[in-house]
């Protein structure tokens, strides 16, 4: 049985309307006519124990509403949730219990209090055994770096400093299961580095389950091995990261150095199945398209009609392929792949 299972999802919310007079001043709430805008529109997947998978979507399509439903937060509109067999709006303190959260634009810490005094309060909060929490707090402190600022009040800590904290948080209770929301968002590339480094040990070591929304490609690249993408609240892609490179990243970029000492050679590289789109004196860039011909092929072709001194090959930009497919998602189902 999936750690998580999702069938059908629908979350529905129901807003206000305002009608305005004649000079522009909102009618009394008897004129108030509403609207249905659907958040999540018949979401399924499921999740096995120890994998770590991103969710991607632009703003608004529906990623943070199915987080706050696997959390207990928001009871579903309609469809099935279970995590670690739990309905979680109706047993959310069942399924607190095993669950972590970081929300990247909020913190669970008190802000007036030093870190340390944060992760003792929650000790309590969660019932985390002495032993066990000792244990914990003495590998977050190293894997995490918190020392320089463990006695340091919350409201005084960067961006950086807080969220390793808030992670730290997460997971004194030792969840089975963490929910990320935009949790790098803000930061700069060493805290960046810092934390992706931590959930992949988190991951590897302990073997958490995370799941991890983001507009952040690089976390994707650097730490998913599958993704949900979501676009008005519909899934609309659930499979792996080399899936979605060789389906939708079909053109990829031979870059060469021409060896110029018998001469220079003059106008575009003519090879066949690919075209010159970039020119910086000898290094050339050549696009072909995977289905028409391999990168093997293409550089034999090159190499036997042009001297080369080096080459390499440019995979398509997973945040290229990415926005492909926002713009043309009515088109995708996530049963392709």
């Amino acid at each position: 049985m999936a750690l998580i299972e999702v069938e059908n999802l629908h979350k529905t919310f129901r807003v206000a309307r305002h009608h305005r007079g004649a000079l522009g001043a909102i009618r009394s709430l008897v004129d108030r006519q509403y609207f249905d805008v659907h958040a999540v529109d018949g979401i399924s997947f499921s999740i096995e124990r120890g994998e770590m998978l991103g969710c991607l979507g632009p703003n608004g399509a529906g990623k943070s509403t199915t987080i706050k439903m696997l959390t207990g937060i928001l009871v579903p509109s309609s469809g099935r949730i279970e995590v670690l067999g739990f309905e979680p709006y109706r047993r959310r303190k069942d399924v607190v219990r095993h669950i972590g959260v970081v929300f990247g634009q909020r913190t669970q810490l008190w802000w007036d209090l030093p870190l340390i005094e944060s992760l003792d309060l929650l000790r309590y909060v969660y019932r985390v055994p002495a032993g066990r929490y000792e244990e914990n707090l003495h590998a977050f402190r190293r894997l995490l770096d918190l020392d320089p600022f463990l006695n340091s009040p919350v409201r005084q800590l960067s961006l950086g400093q807080r969220m390793r904290g808030d992670l730290a948080a997460a997971l004194l209770h030792d969840p089975s299961v963490l929910y990320l929301d935009e949790p790098t968002i803000g930061l700069d590339v060493v805290a960046k580095h810092r934390m992706r480094d931590f959930l992949r040990t988190l991951n590897r070591e302990r073997g958490v389950t995370v799941l991890l929304t983001t507009h952040d490609m690089a976390d994707v690249e650097q730490l998913c091995a599958r993704l949900l993408i979501i676009d008005h609240g519909k899934l609309i892609y659930d499979g792996s990261l080399e899936a979605i490179r060789d389906r939708f990243g079909t053109e990829r970029t031979l870059v060469v150095d021409l060896d110029e000492q018998n001469g220079a050679v003059n106008g575009p590289l003519d090879v066949p199945h690919a075209r010159e789109i970039r020119a910086d004196g000898p290094r050339r860039w050549l696009s072909f398209n995977r289905a028409d011909t391999t990168a093997a092929e293409l550089i034999a072709h090159v190499a036997a009609r042009y001297r080369l001194r080096d080459l390499t090959i440019e995979e398509p930009e997973i945040e290229a392929i990415i926005r492909r497919i926002y713009e043309d998602s009515s088109g995708i189902s996530s049963q392709t792949l």
